[in-house]
């Protein structure tokens, strides 16, 4: 019987594990972790946003990293064959905002759980806290793996689903990139993606925890050229911003501009400047002989209201009857646009994904297998393959692990 070696045992290597088992190949699957899965556990706040319920076309917005390369993995198993597949083996899922699928349970345990419960049934052996340290190639064919005690144990195919450089406390180091390289191939410029931001403004962390919701952003680059738009929900973090709209606009400042970013807030986009100036008038002739930090309640939340007041150079005991005009367009001026400067991103620590990878014109986009090495096939995140939030990466892994399965030692 042939035999194959998954090395990586998360969404893209089970996946991959599993429909290579399928058509009754014998696999080996080597995840260096004492648990399989350990990145699922911690994805959408450890309730797991498994995928998107879009159709191909939102998958191609959604994905800035190589989308075209993907179109044979998606029709392969997209993401409704994906829901299916999980909702058969006893884990129903839930659409919610977004299209945003999760376990009906909100527990990202469930779905590794359901994926290791699928790959044993079928046969699969695991090996848990196994590290590979190389794969081995004769004539430009799988020969094998290389295990770090030295062992080299024979292979008649590969499947690298070791994941990229994000979050390295699940055993993300890039042991897959230095694998693939050593096999001739390219892997292009990293970056961490969907990642919060730093910026310089010292007020970030008296706002720490508050969470924006229905605000819209706009990121600009040192030639005042806007990058990214977006609506949606973010928060303040200790030394920067984070959440759904800013994680997404990080990918857009890649490769980062040391020259600066700047960050624009609409915490009021539903309302013109126009209709806005009226609001903000009314609330003022209802607090007369209020201070203007007393008078924006009903405006703001609470702990923004000092910030929005300094950055708007307006005394804040002033009184609400004695604020000018200039002062008030200013105050609307922040409110339409609160700025904060962008001085970096936080780094793989907190990076949702990695960009870059494989080169995607080395890795046929039909098989997942290499140009350059037969039977070694690729899946999931190492691959440079990166998408916003939304689910969308969690598929990109299945779709790519599920093909490289199905087609690894095929004749096609």
């Amino acid at each position: 019987m042939k035999k194959i070696a998954v090395i990586g045992g998360g969404a893209s290597g089970m996946m991959a594990a599993l429909f290579a088992a399928q058509r009754g190949i014998k696999v080996h699957l080597y995840e260096k972790n004492k648990i399989l899965g350990k990145k699922i556990l911690i994805t959408g706040k450890g309730r797991c946003n498994l995928t998107n319920g879009g159709d191909i076309d939102d998958y191609m917005e959604n994905i800035p990293g190589n989308p075209y390369f993907m179109y044979s993995a998606l029709y392969f198993l997209d993401n409704i064959s994906t829901m299916k597949l999980f909702e058969d083996a006893g884990m129903p899922v839930k659409t919610e905002r977004g299209k945003r699928v999760y376990p009906v349970s909100d527990k990202a345990c469930d779905v590794s759980y359901t994926l290791e419960k699928l790959i044993r049934k079928k046969g699969v052996r695991i090996h848990r806290g196994l590290p590979v340290k190389d794969i081995k190639a004769e004539n430009g064919c799988v020969s094998g793996i290389v295990m770090s005690n030295g062992e080299i144990h024979d292979y008649d195919g590969v499947i690298l689903a070791t994941g990229g450089l994000s979050y390295p406390g699940t055993g993300s180091d890039g042991d897959g990139y230095r694998m693939a390289k050593n096999l001739g191939h390219t892997v292009t410029k990293l970056y961490p993606s969907l990642v919060g931001l730093i910026c310089k403004e010292d007020f970030c962390g008296d706002l720490m925890g508050l969470s924006l919701r229905n605000v819209s952003i706009k990121i600009k680059d040192s030639k005042n050229k806007t990058v990214y738009t977006d609506f949606g929900e973010m928060l303040f973090t200790h030394k920067g911003v984070s959440g759904p709209i800013i994680l997404s606009g990080s990918r857009s400042l890649i490769p980062f501009d040391e020259k600066g970013y700047k960050l624009f807030i609409d915490l009021k986009p539903a309302l013109d400047e126009q209709t806005l100036d009226k609001r903000i008038l009314r609330d003022f002739s209802e607090n007369t002989n209020k201070s203007i930090k007393n008078a924006l309640d009903r405006l703001l939340p609470k702990s923004l209201i000092p910030v929005i007041i300094d950055l708007s150079e307006i005394d804040e005991n002033k009184k609400v009857n004695s604020i000018s005009k200039e002062e008030r367009k200013k105050l609307l001026s922040v409110i339409k646009g609160m700025p904060l400067t962008i001085a970096k991103t936080a780094g793989y620590n907190e990076a949702v994904i990695t960009s870059g990878g494989v080169d995607v014109d080395e890795i046929n986009p039909s098989t997942m297998e290499s140009k350059l090495i037969k039977n070694l096939h690729f899946a999931g995140e190492i691959i440079d393959v990166d998408a916003y939030t939304g689910g969308f990466n969690l598929q990109v892994a299945f779709s790519t692990g599920a093909l490289a399965g199905e087609k690894i030692l095929s004749e096609e």
